[in-house]
């Protein structure tokens, strides 16, 4: 593409010369015919030494000697400049003889389905969904327009996904909830009768798993991003345009509201809500209720600064023990020497 009709595409201002851009790399990494941007200052000093043909910078970064696209957010323009040179995945188009389609499912003239996928009983596959090899999509199961199936997910019966959703190869959805009563013979399966609901633009990572609910449903919020290996238990409900971090663990019917991100391996404990917009740490672990817009973390949570404080303490608390016991030898024998003299 030509470095102009990128810029049209990306409303964004030329500065320099047009030229012919093939695709599109880092800064260290670029050629002359690709294009590159700086958004964090920590890479600031590459813009000197990189070969790439033009760069998406801040108007307070462009350079005299190189093109540069003026964004006000150079991460995000250069996020929709991949796309634009990024290739969908897949070979296959239509619906393969080699595919099962159960005869009482429903599969829209655009949708293709994959050699060895499975649609079952009363499935609804929606407009230009896309469906790799290896994935169960169960009986009633509801998959709305342009949604992406990659390879191996299985979605059991009655799941339903909303508009635009990626499910990444690997993904889970529907699974039994880990529902047990006990009993005095033993543990009594509480059959998990509800259903998953994936709501409109949102994306699943490989290998995460979302559970059914044991009544009523587990729901994931519009626009919400789920990273891979993520576990979310039955009932769960996250609101929209959440971030969820792999490994994270969020037990059953725990609430989430707008816009909440969990860092890498967060553990959230069952029965509780996450107000609109917290934040939290890596490997934290929240046993309570979270009033909205809170940064934190540690095991148990705390404010952000407090943990930072925390931690700065946890590698002196060897010598702090040695000291206080030095001292308390001390004052013991001060005592000692004070009740000798009466």
């Amino acid at each position: 593409m030509l470095l102009s009709d990128i810029a049209r595409s990306l409303s964004l201002v030329l500065q320099g010369e047009d030229l012919e851009i093939t695709g599109v790399n880092t800064l260290s990494d670029a050629s002359p015919a690709e294009l590159s941007f700086l958004a964090n200052p920590k890479y600031a000093s590459q813009l000197a030494t990189t070969r790439a043909g033009a760069v998406i910078v801040s108007a307070g970064q462009a350079l005299d000697n190189k093109p540069c696209l003026i964004s006000a957010n150079p991460y995000l323009d250069f996020a929709r400049g991949v796309q634009l040179f990024a290739k969908p995945q897949g070979c296959f188009s239509g619906v393969s003889d080699l595919a099962f389609i159960h005869t009482d499912a429903r599969v829209d003239s655009t949708a293709t389905i994959a050699p060895f996928a499975f649609i079952g009983s009363g499935a609804v596959i929606g407009p230009r969904v896309r469906i790799f090899s290896g994935t169960y999509v169960g009986e009633d199961c509801v998959i709305d327009e342009d949604t992406v199936i990659y390879p191996n997910c299985s979605l059991m019966a009655g799941t339903v996904l909303g508009k635009r959703v990626i499910l990444h190869a690997g993904t889970v959805l529907g699974s039994d909830g880990f529902g047990f009563a006990q009993a005095a013979g033993g543990m009594t399966k509480f059959p998990q009768i509800g259903r998953t609901v994936i709501e409109d633009d949102v994306e699943i990572g490989a290998n995460t798993t979302i559970d059914r609910a044991a009544l009523g449903e587990t729901r994931i919020g519009q626009g919400t991003k789920i990273d891979n290996l993520v576990q979310l238990g039955h009932n769960v409900r996250v609101g929209k345009n959440c971030i969820l971090v792999a490994q994270v663990g969020i037990a059953g019917s725990t609430t989430l509201g707008d816009g909440v991100i969990l860092a890498g391996q967060v553990g959230v404990a069952g029965h509780i809500h996450l107000g609109d917009g917290c934040r939290i740490g890596a490997k934290s672990g929240v046993g309570q209720n979270v009033p909205p817009k809170q940064d934190l973390s540690g095991i148990p949570v705390m404010p952000h600064g407090s943990f930072l404080r925390a931690s700065a303490i946890m590698p002196k608390l060897p010598e702090m023990k040695r000291r206080l016991g030095k001292l308390e030898k001390e004052l013991a024998a001060l005592r000692e020497e004070l009740a000798n003299k009466g």
